[in-house]
């Protein structure tokens, strides 16, 4: 089996693309515009953009918060234009990625997929006054309930990237830190923004245990090891 893999980070550099999908999403606050303290005046929240590139670089690492003076930061990208332009641009530079490689339309190349995040948002969720963006504590038992509802959208531009895999001739792969007994609410909340197809739907089983980041490493490469008439039963 021939795999691929795709990591979306909404971290990376805007450039310029799909700019009429981000024009046409309604209730954005506003495209948020870091200003630099040239003045030597004090510019509010530019230390929540120095934490974000610190993130980002990952200079700092195992965070469990976004600081609480930065919940509006996060809130305004999250919310604003920025964010849905970073999206569709990731997307048009894993367009141009896989339109390098040879595919070989015979049924053994696949292109897994993060459902975290990546193909379906939790923004909703997040945006919610008792999460706050992350600057309240997660709480486990409030995103089942979250989960259960089957209402996350689509990451701003991932269905376009998965029907250009489609009509290239690749086979989604979907693997996600959801519980195992959430699999036929992921299934319907996939089919409801569009995900209608993929060869395997990969969630996290009772016996599935370490960091998300762990448990989706390990998986990736059962799934790697596996042949294509494999992962279609």
């Amino acid at each position: 089996m021939r795999t691929i893999f795709l990591f979306l980070f909404i971290s990376m550099a805007a450039l310029d693309a799909k700019a009429s999908h981000v024009n046409s999403i309604s209730n954005q606050i506003h495209q948020l515009r870091p200003k630099t303290g040239s003045s030597g005046h004090p510019v509010p929240q530019l230390n929540c953009l120095s934490w974000r590139l610190a993130v980002e670089t990952n200079n700092i690492k195992d965070w469990k918060l976004v600081p609480l003076q930065c919940e509006g930061y996060v809130g305004h990208y999250m919310l604003g234009k920025q964010y849905r332009e970073d999206c569709y641009n990731v997307v048009a530079a894993a367009i141009q990625y896989a339109k390098t490689l040879k595919i070989a339309k015979d049924g053994k190349d696949v292109w897994i997929f993060d459902i975290d995040e990546t193909t379906l948002s939790n923004l909703p969720y997040y945006a919610r006054s008792d999460v706050a963006f992350g600057a309240i504590k997660f709480n486990a038992t409030k995103f089942d309930e979250w989960t259960r509802e089957g209402k996350a959208p689509a990451v701003p531009g991932a269905l376009y990237l998965y029907k250009a895999l489609l009509s290239m001739g690749i086979k989604p792969v979907f693997i996600t830190g959801t519980k195992e007994e959430f699999r036929q609410i992921r299934i319907a909340n996939l089919k409801k923004v569009g995900y209608n197809s993929w060869i395997k739907l990969v969630l996290k089983g009772v016996n599935d245990t370490g960091s998300s980041v762990m448990y989706k490493s390990a998986k990736r490469a059962e799934l790697v090891k596996m042949d294509i008439e494999s992962l279609v039963t």
